[in-house]
């Protein structure tokens, strides 16, 4: 099925403030997507992961209230590259089955175009086919170790096995079609996502009359 919307595939290392960049995008009127929060969804207890993961790696993995042990998880999945990829073939496709039927959603919605919040999607090997837009949300390593080691039961340690899980700088940046810088002032962000948030908005008008 042809898509019908603007898209625009919205990712950053961990630490860089992806969270904070799609906010501002959702009180601009952008349809936002969450493959973090898609991801929560299916690792709640009866979700939709919980069969597959407990098959995978064991009631270990299983907290007792039946959700993803996320901690635990954490740990293996970081510490042994086998166990991640078990873990992302996992969920991968379910992730993406369910943000493209909440992308249409938007888009009936009214949403002028729609951002895909997903921290993985350069190491997806895709990112540049997906979408109309890659942004990048960028930051300094130095700040993205201050940032997610101020994050409870993350130390140091662990910070660091994630930065090294995850695609480089120079990877990211390599793919993106706008690049947000994010270690100024608030008010200097906002500032910088609603110029962003107007071109995109001028881009779907300007595709939707191509398609037309």
């Amino acid at each position: 099925m042809k898509r019908t919307y603007f898209s625009v595939g919205l990712t950053g290392g961990v630490g860089s403030g992806k969270s904070t960049i799609a906010g501002m995008l959702l009180r601009l009127g952008a349809g936002i997507v969450d493959a973090d929060a898609i991801a929560h969804e299916l690792t709640q207890p009866d979700g939709a992961a919980i069969a597959g993961i407990r098959h995978a790696f064991g009631e270990a993995a299983i907290a007792a209230n039946g959700a993803l042990d996320r901690s635990w998880m954490r740990a293996r999945a970081f510490a042994d590259p086998a166990a991640r990829r078990t873990l992302e073939s996992l969920l991968h496709p379910l992730i993406r089955a369910a943000s493209n039927r909440r992308a249409e959603e938007h888009a009936a919605a009214g949403s002028p175009y729609v951002v895909f919040v997903i921290p993985l999607l350069v190491e997806s090997g895709d990112a540049r086919g997906r979408f109309d837009r890659v942004l990048v949300v960028d930051c300094s390593e130095a700040m993205q170790m201050a940032r997610v080691c101020a994050r409870p039961g993350i130390d140091p340690q662990v910070a660091r096995g994630i930065l090294a899980a995850q695609a480089t700088r120079a990877q990211r940046l390599a793919v993106a079609d706008d690049v947000l810088f994010n270690e100024a002032p608030l008010d200097e962000i906002a500032a910088r996502v609603e110029m962003l948030h107007q071109r995109y908005v001028e881009q779907a008008e300007a595709s939707t009359r191509a398609s037309v």
